[in-house]
């Protein structure tokens, strides 16, 4: 028998991955048991919030995965501008790996469940919040005057491109996103 923390780790994954291929709403909770190799019993007991708890917990578990990894491309690159272009390249090779079924951790959730729940709003704004905060920390060591309003554009422009990236099946998208933004920032702070 699994631990009790794996059963619950396994439905968790297998949800994040879920709602980030499908959306949630066609996300069903037999799915989600089915292809997690879960009981049926367990869902409840490990989130007896249910669905909607589910997504929640989904969400900031990729929100905090892809921070921590842009996090780390903004500490072993040379400058914001460098970090930004390693992250839209890690972006598309995580779309062209799963065949661009996969998009933004975040997006696909947020925009079919955020309005029905203000539990799932919440932690897709905390998602991109902590991604915004992230990027202008790192504008701010880099001498840019408005630090927050050039993170949200970024952030909004990779979130734009992925889109493009996914329903176009190409990266392209991405990687001249990122090279504007590489630019912009450069331009900011020469």
């Amino acid at each position: 028998m699994a631990p009790r923390g794996a059963t619950r780790q396994r439905i968790l994954e297998t949800a994040r991955t879920l709602f980030r291929r499908q959306g949630y709403h066609a996300t069903g909770l037999n799915q989600v048991l089915d292809e997690g190799a879960a009981p049926k019993g367990s869902l409840y007991f490990h989130f007896p919030g249910g669905k909607e708890q589910l997504a929640v917990e989904a969400v900031r578990l990729s929100a905090t995965e892809l921070r921590a990894a842009v996090d780390l491309l903004i500490e072993t690159t040379p400058n914001t501008a460098a970090a930004l272009r390693a992250s839209a390249e890690l972006l598309g090779g995580l779309l062209e790996q799963s065949d661009f079924q996969d998009g933004c951790p975040i997006s696909t959730v947020a925009l079919e469940a955020a309005a029905g729940s203000d539990a799932i709003r919440q932690a897709c704004a905390e998602g991109y919040r902590s991604w915004v905060e992230l990027i202008a920390g790192r504008l701010r060591a880099d001498g840019v005057a408005e630090p927050e309003e050039l993170a949200t554009f970024a952030v909004s422009a990779i979130e734009g491109a992925l889109l493009l990236a996914k329903v176009q099946r190409d990266i392209t998208p991405l990687r001249r996103v990122a090279a504007r933004l590489a630019t912009m920032i450069e331009e900011t702070t020469a």
